[in-house]
C-alpha cells in the first residue's frame, strides 16, 4: 500500500475508533513496529498526544 494513503487510513482509524496506536495494533492484529518503522520511512512519526502520524 502507498505510504501516503496507508498513513491516511491508519490515522482515520485512530481518530474515529481508537483511543492509542497499540489498541489499534492489537485489535487488527498489526505489528506495531513494523507500522512505525513502515511511515518513518516517510517521514512520518507517531505523536502519542495527538494520537496521529505527522
Amino acid at each position: 500500500m502507498d505510504t501516503n494513503l496507508l498513513v491516511g487510513v491508519v490515522n482515520t482509524a485512530l481518530r474515529n475508533h481508537f483511543s492509542s496506536l497499540e489498541d489499534l495494533c492489537r485489535s487488527n492484529d498489526i505489528d506495531q513496529d513494523w507500522l512505525c518503522k513502515r511511515l518513518a520511512e516517510e517521514d512520518y512519526e507517531y505523536l502519542v498526544a495527538a494520537n496521529q502520524f505527522r
